[in-house]
């Protein structure tokens, strides 16, 4: 049996590796997609005053500290039962585009492009950030640092850091605007949705405009045909702060639309030995193994699931590209594993156009930032959209205030078996007999996973309570020479 080994892999958040293993023949028998790190964050929330857990998860991960705070935020609201004024809530989601922006750039531009812009088999020392500036030209790259600098300033003036968030308070933010602080911020909006439209003509001309990329898109080894789950409001359009959660089957069928504190009614989680990250799908479907089809419980929170679940955009050019994606691809939805990427760029405009109207809002600037609350702490559940799939927060407290339990489901661990999912299914159709598993290859196996933006810090856990641990001991051939194995 031969096996190939991808460990780390390259151009994510946190550590993880892919193990193939293949046949005699040189076929791939299975796939293993590990997540070798254990983070615990919901045992270091216990013991905690609930009012201080917003700022504890932005510890978790840097990259999605703004997510967590915001999940947190929403969590700790509804454990005292109160619903932030107005201006509170719009200075929220004001933080929270701006995260997004930043967020998505940076996948895009460092994370992605590089198999696009430069290309899925180049030399892996051309294929980076680097090689994607020379592609593009010194001007994008400056363009590209600047939005995600303004980015974070903004994050920075509105949460008092961008990593380490104090904004939020319960039933509240802790500090508000300016006129002029706003004037500045609805003209820095107004700079994200140009640099939203040049991304697009960017992809538009790069992407799409070379009919090798466009056939790997549609008719590569990238399709995941299971459920997809996002947050719309009232008229199901997508939304990242607030709203339900919807769930529609692989014709675009509703499946379920759950409030936040009726999670648990929809989704359950399970555990593999092999693996810190817990597997979650649909109770309704109930959990038949990693498949695809509408029997499956498994289902995908991503950029694209949360387009498919909803009925359109809530600004007009994003509106106006998600018609165009969803047309040029053969309709809604699409199960093209790589058209994340165009889906997140779309949001990606969206977050921008809605920075603009929020920030073009004066009612932002109202002073009533706080409602305190009154009523004795039980629990809470808060779900925002995180860049990488629907973030849940629960937390459970004793009558003092005090956490006595948390439960965290991430985006990530959303999309746990449908990256195994994916990678497998590359690996198969790209691995075979008579075939050269060079970089190249292996590359082309990564950006199955690397499509979900995946970021592994967050609460990775197991549900025994305890950390098992498998050290093996390789000789200088990479052979195995002994295990040492704590259960």
């Amino acid at each position: 049996m031969k096996r190939y080994t991808i460990d780390p892999i390259t151009r994510l958040e946190g550590h993880g590796k892919i193990e193939i293993f293949c046949n005699d023949d040189g076929d791939v028998d299975n796939v293993y997609f590990q997540v070798p790190e254990l983070r615990g964050f919901e045992k270091f929330l216990e013991g905690r005053p609930v009012e201080e857990n917003s700022q504890i998860v932005t510890k978790i991960c840097g990259v999605c500290p703004g997510c967590h705070h915001m999940a947190s935020g929403k969590a700790i609201d509804a454990v005292y039962g109160v619903e932030p004024p107005p201006a509170a809530k719009k200075l929220r989601e004001l933080f929270y585009m701006a995260h997004f922006v930043h967020s998505h750039i940076a996948h895009f531009y460092a994370l992605a492009a590089p198999d696009f812009v430069v290309g899925p088999t180049a030399d892996p020392a051309e294929r980076n950030i680097i090689g994607v500036i020379n592609k593009v030209g010194v001007e994008t790259g400056t363009e590209v640092i600047k939005q995600r600098r303004i980015a974070q300033e903004i994050q920075a003036l509105l949460a008092g850091h961008q990593t380490h968030c104090v904004m939020n308070k319960p039933g509240g933010v802790s500090r508000g605007i300016t006129e002029e602080e706003r004037k500045d911020l609805e003209k820095k909006a107004r700079g994200f949705v140009e640099f939203g439209k040049f991304s697009l003509k960017l992809f538009n001309d790069v992407v799409l405009g070379n009919k090798e990329y466009v056939d790997i898109i549609l008719n590569g080894p990238y399709s995941l045909k299971i459920h997809s789950m996002g947050l719309v409001d009232k008229n199901n359009k997508v939304n990242f702060y607030d709203g339900k959660v919807r769930v529609v089957d692989l014709e675009g069928k509703e499946i379920i639309k759950y409030a936040p504190e009726d999670y648990r009614d929809a989704v359950a989680e399970r555990v593999e030995p092999w693996s810190y990250l817990k597997f979650p799908y649909l109770k309704s479907k109930g959990w038949k193994g990693f498949v695809e089809g509408q029997d499956s419980g498994v289902y995908h929170a991503t950029p694209l699931s949360r387009l498919n679940a909803a009925d359109g955009m809530a600004t007009p050019i994003a509106q106006e590209e998600y018609e165009r994606m969803y047309s040029t691809l053969g309709g809604k939805p699409v199960h093209a594993t790589l058209a994340m990427h165009w889906a997140r760029l779309i949001e990606l405009v969206y977050s921008a156009e809605r920075a603009l109207e929020l920030a073009s809002d004066k009612e932002i600037t109202d002073t009533r930032i706080q409602e305190k609350p009154t009523k004795t702490p039980t629990e809470g559940v808060g779900i925002v959209e995180a860049q990488r799939g629907t973030l849940t927060h629960h937390y459970w407290t004793d009558e003092n205030g005090i956490t006595t339990k948390a439960n965290i489901i991430v985006g990530t661990t959303n999309n746990n078996a449908p990256i195994c999912m994916s990678i497998k299914k590359a690996a198969q159709n790209l691995i075979k007999k008579g075939v050269t598993v060079d970089q190249g290859i292996l590359n082309m196996v990564e950006m199955a996973f690397r499509a979900y933006d995946p970021c592994f810090s967050c609460a990775t856990h197991s549900l025994p309570g305890n950390m098992p641990l498998i050290v093996n001991f390789r000789d200088q051939k990479g052979n195995i020479i002994r295990s040492a194995k704590r259960d």
